[in-house]
């Protein structure tokens, strides 16, 4: 094939990806927004519009109606913009952490994540392991290893003591599938030595509940006793998923290092 046709084909099979990335994102978050709608309907419709005294005029006033479902709306969006955590992210990635391929398990292969033409698998959309670095938790959009079991490798972001991590998962009522079977339950966490390939020091191990709050913070059962820049993360289990196990968001507290 010419040169400048090959040039071209990947040109034109960059725009697709592009484009279809897009799309999922748009599906995903349309998946998001009905799920809000439902919880927003069930809220509506367990809300007292009025006081009792006047409630049947108040319930037939449309102005009543739009004022209470526009301060339900504004309620849901500052829930949702809200950092729970508050507290820093260490192995947030748009803050310089990054993930170490050579010390993390490999990315789940399934062949439906796989765009096709003419039979021809030429497209491939499972996410990359530093997913799990970045805010936006949307249905799908996650790091999936196979089996029950994984590890993988941060360079966070600057030197600290660690104190603290956080687990963030979908739930089930955003889920596609309408379970969450392949989120990550008993994991463990280590701190890593010299430049990321020294000892491993334990400093706790948890478990991730499903069915608690999405966003979940453990403080760390052993103290580090030095200052580190990576972190590795160990799971030990999921909900029972028997091919692969899917990460959302892993978060990183602690307090900074003076050294850089």
């Amino acid at each position: 094939m010419p040169k400048e046709q090959l040039e071209l084909l990947k040109k034109e099979s960059q725009t697709l990806e592009n484009n279809f990335r897009e799309i999922l994102s748009l599906i995903e978050q349309i998946d998001v927004l009905k799920a809000l709608l439902r919880d927003m309907k069930d809220s509506s419709q367990n809300y007292s519009w009025a006081s009792a005294g006047d409630a049947l005029q108040e319930q037939d006033s449309p102005e009543v109606l739009d004022e209470e479902m526009s301060n339900l709306v504004h309620y849901v969006l500052k829930k949702l913009r809200e950092d729970q955590v508050q507290m820093a992210d260490y192995a947030l990635k748009s803050a310089g952490a990054s993930i170490i391929e050579e010390g993390t398990s490999e990315s789940y292969k399934n062949n439906k994540a796989k765009l096709y033409w003419h039979g021809i698998g030429f497209l491939n959309y499972e996410m990359p392991p530093d997913t799990i670095l970045q805010p936006d938790v949307h249905p799908g959009k996650c790091w999936a290893f196979a089996g029950s079991k994984g590890h993988i490798l941060i360079k966070l972001a600057r030197k600290i003591v660690p104190t603290a991590v956080t687990m963030e998962h979908i739930s089930e009522k955003v889920s596609p599938s309408g379970n969450i079977s392949s989120a990550p339950k008993e994991f463990s966490v280590y701190g890593i030595t010299k430049k990321c390939d020294g000892e491993e020091i334990f400093l706790g191990q948890f478990a991730y509940n499903k069915t608690e709050n999405t966003v979940q913070t453990f403080e760390l059962q052993q103290e580090a006793p030095e200052s580190l820049l990576c972190v590795k993360l160990k799971i030990l289990s999921n909900w029972g998923h028997p091919k692969y196990t899917c990460l959302y968001r892993f978060r990183v507290h602690g307090l900074p290092s003076e050294e850089t």
